[in-house]
């Protein structure tokens, strides 16, 4: 048994900024459709590989709820298997929530975009219709354009005369891109979030330089029936110290109007010997300066994806959080946002301590022991037809590409998709690395009573040996909800879907003012 929390209780909770965290447990898609707005997804069937990261401290507070799909009781058994001790269910799950009468948002990263549309109905910030700014791009050659998305979503789709620059590294780089105060710069991601964020950053540390956010982004670009560049390459220079230097005082400066507070080593070591508050460390550099040398103990999280993705990056709301930055820019500007949202955050001055080099690797618990088959032996199998095989791979992944013959399961669902998977045969289990099929075996073997092998090394250890993939979703045995398929991101969205996404948007700040709870302010 769990015992339930009130959602009155749940919203006090974090009205007060105590520590909660409220997890989501289904799959990425029904979560985006409705949930409370500081919500985050940790659906069940990802449970083992992402919750210690997410949720670094056992005693934490955590609140359940699933929309009645009975993910609950499972999930309990799984977070006290790991050591989680506060433990508790949302009273009438989803369907509590709304009987309450509290709002229901959609979307994924809801709080950052509820908070991004605020910053730009206080700080009227200025923006572009596509029309003009593809107007300005062809006739204007004293002006650059900024995409601060990920580098891999600028190389999926980007504007004409379009430069790479994370949301993190504006205010960092673009005295170096703009240097002449008349140049014009325009800032934009694929929607509308980054685009506000960024060309505000700019606009709050000083920049001389007339700036402009691409109204509605890549959507916006769209459907004003423009067209978009791919695979584009272009990045961020290298940026001079003397402008560095300009870029650290202005940045220093919007983190202090911000109310954001400075901690040396000494101090977050105090911080960290603190048990009963949830520390999460990041370092806010791009990934490249992150697996070339960082602190030890901090995750690599890019300042501007942890502006948008916070509720993914730290989902215990009310708890603590320390950027790292050898240059200082990237961590100043990222905690001047967090602080508006309402985290107590701190920058850690200088980048003294212990280094480790390598990308970041998510922490998991041990793996459980397995009966295993080779890639070898499993493609033999294969060619004799004498093997049933499971992919449980995110549905993305396995339209990539997947094994042939594999059946796509989402692992919440394990239960209700072996109905519809054959038998008579033995059953092997896969996964992207293997890691998460090793987790399902126990599951598995109580809902058959047969052991199933678990391909050692999961699909990568396939593709390594050279072997054949299938692409598309061949032999479905579960829906294909396990990821929202977000309307801002590929090049093959409906018009429709890219237009309801807007007026979403469009409406989450009087959303806002309805929920009452969001603790947000604007500088």
């Amino acid at each position: 048994m769990i015992s339930e929390t009130a959602p009155a209780d749940v919203r006090l909770d974090l009205i007060a900024r105590r520590e909660i965290a409220l997890i989501d447990l289904r799959e990425e898609d029904p979560y985006a459709k409705d949930h409370p707005l500081f919500a985050a997804n940790l659906p069940l069937g990802r449970l083992e590989l992402e919750v210690l990261d997410r949720i670094p401290r056992l005693d934490a507070r955590i609140v359940l709820y699933d929309d009645g799909e009975g993910l609950v009781p499972p999930a309990a058994r799984r977070l006290r298997a790991l050591g989680y001790s506060r433990l508790s269910s949302l009273a009438g799950g989803l369907e509590g929530w709304r009987r309450a009468g509290y709002e229901l948002f959609q979307d994924a990263n809801s709080a950052s975009k509820a908070f991004g549309e605020l910053v730009e109905a206080r700080r009227h910030t200025p923006s572009l219709p596509a029309p003009d700014a593809k107007a300005l791009i062809e006739s204007e050659p004293n002006l650059v354009v900024l995409d601060a998305r990920r580098f891999e979503e600028y190389q999926t789709m980007s504007i004409p005369r379009g430069v790479s620059v994370p949301g993190a590294e504006l205010v960092l780089r673009a005295r170096e891109l703009a240097p002449d105060p008349t140049t014009t710069i325009i800032v934009n991601c694929a929607g509308r979030t980054r685009s506000i964020v960024g060309a505000q950053s700019l606009i709050n540390a000083g920049l001389p330089n007339r700036v402009f956010a691409l109204r509605n982004g890549t959507i916006g670009w769209t459907l004003a029936g423009q067209t978009l560049e791919h695979g584009q390459s272009d990045r961020f220079p290298e940026i001079a110290d003397a402008k560095a230097a300009e870029a650290r005082a202005a940045a220093r400066d919007v983190a202090y109007r911000a109310g954001v507070r400075t901690i040396d080593r000494r101090g977050l070591d105090i911080l960290a010997r603190e048990t009963t508050r949830t520390l999460y460390r990041f370092d806010v550099r791009t990934p490249e300066e992150y697996a070339a040398g960082h602190l030890a103990g901090f995750r690599s999280a890019p300042g501007g994806q942890l502006v948008q993705e916070t509720d993914v990056f730290a989902p215990v709301r009310g708890a603590r959080i320390v950027l790292a930055d050898d240059r200082g820019v990237r961590a100043d500007m990222s905690a001047s946002w967090l602080a508006q949202m309402g985290w107590e955050v701190y920058v850690l001055d200088g980048f003294e301590g212990p280094r480790q080099t390598g990308p970041w690797a998510p922490t998991r618990p041990v793996s459980p022991k397995v009966q295993s088959i080779s890639a070898a032996e499993l493609a033999a199998q294969i060619e004799l037809g004498a093997v049933t095989l499971i992919d449980l791979a995110p549905s993305p992944i396995h339209r990539r590409g997947h094994i042939p013959r594999a059946w796509f399961v989402v692992r919440s669902r394990l239960a209700e998709a072996l109905g519809g998977v054959p038998g008579g045969f033995p059953y092997v289990l896969t996964s992207p690395d293997g890691a998460l099929a090793r987790f399902a075996a126990a599951e598995f073997e109580e809902l058959t009573e047969q052991t199933p092998l678990v391909l050692e090394g999961g699909t990568e250890a396939w593709i390594a040996a050279g072997l054949p993939l299938e692409t598309g979703l061949q032999q479905p045995a579960s829906p294909a909800d396990d990821v929202y398929r977000r309307p801002y991101e590929g090049t093959d969205n409906p018009k429709e879907a890219m237009q309801a996404y807007l007026d979403w948007e469009f409406g989450l700040v009087e959303q806002l003012r309805r929920d009452g709870a969001h603790g947000f302010y604007v500088i």
